[in-house]
């Protein structure tokens, strides 16, 4: 028998209209935040499909720009995210865009972006507030964002062999953090690693321990996590 969610069944907890152009809008906005890792000055959105046709309408523009600011789907600030934007100093753009024929219509391309760094990120809605991250920067991944037991880590490193990328396991294992899986993508001379951590046990990665790889592991270029981290 095929088990279902909850959210299969009633979707998610969110401010409407829709699951799909709203809730799954704003989970995609969170994602590309948590991977920039810092509040942006500018936010474009490239909307796809059926996101560029009724993004006003849907409110799909409130929702993206929301999760971008860390607002939960059910947050009824999502109804002033233009406001809130501006008194953030963010800098918000839209603009329609094909971007291929292999893409959700529920599509958006999300480049954030400040003084000092750029990063981007494509998404689909795919129904009922469930999530895909399909490209980080150039690398091509498949990423399904919903509610679930498994926390993801990325890292960017260097492409040198197995080598750090043994490193970063074998760090992570000895923080007593058991791996479900991890995919890797590669791009010229960089990789991008995705690892699936299970996010039922009591052991959860740290802020201090996600630095710390970062900064003792040579190599690595950024690690982020798409889960909320624990302060320690």
């Amino acid at each position: 028998m095929t088990q279902l969610s909850v959210f299969d069944v009633a979707g998610p907890v969110m401010v409407g209209p829709s699951s799909s152009h709203t809730a799954g809008a704003c989970k995609i906005g969170q994602f590309a935040r948590a991977l920039f890792h810092t509040t942006p000055t500018k936010a474009t959105f490239y909307l796809h499909g059926s996101f560029a046709e009724v993004y006003k309408g849907h409110a799909t523009d409130k929702a993206l720009i929301s999760g971008v600011m860390k607002l939960r789907t059910s947050d009824p600030r999502i109804k002033e995210a233009f406001k809130i934007a501006k008194a953030k100093h963010i800098e918000c753009v839209f603009k329609k865009k094909d971007l291929g024929e292999k893409f959700h219509p529920n599509t958006v391309q999300i480049v954030l972006e400040n003084s000092s760094r750029k990063l981007s990120m494509i998404g689909s809605s795919v129904g009922g507030g469930v999530i895909e991250i399909l490209r980080i920067n150039k690398f091509d991944v498949h990423l399904q964002g919903r509610a679930g037991k498994y926390l993801s880590i990325i890292v960017c490193h260097e492409n040198h062999g197995s080598k750090t990328f043994n490193k970063i396991l074998n760090r992570i294992k000895k923080l007593g953090i058991r791996i479900i899986n991890t995919q890797t993508t590669k791009y010229k001379d960089k990789n991008l690693t995705i690892i699936a951590t299970d996010g039922r046990d009591n052991k959860r990665i740290t802020i201090k321990e996600v630095m710390d790889i970062e900064k003792s592991i040579e190599g690595i270029e950024f690690i982020r996590s798409l889960s909320k981290l624990e302060k320690q």
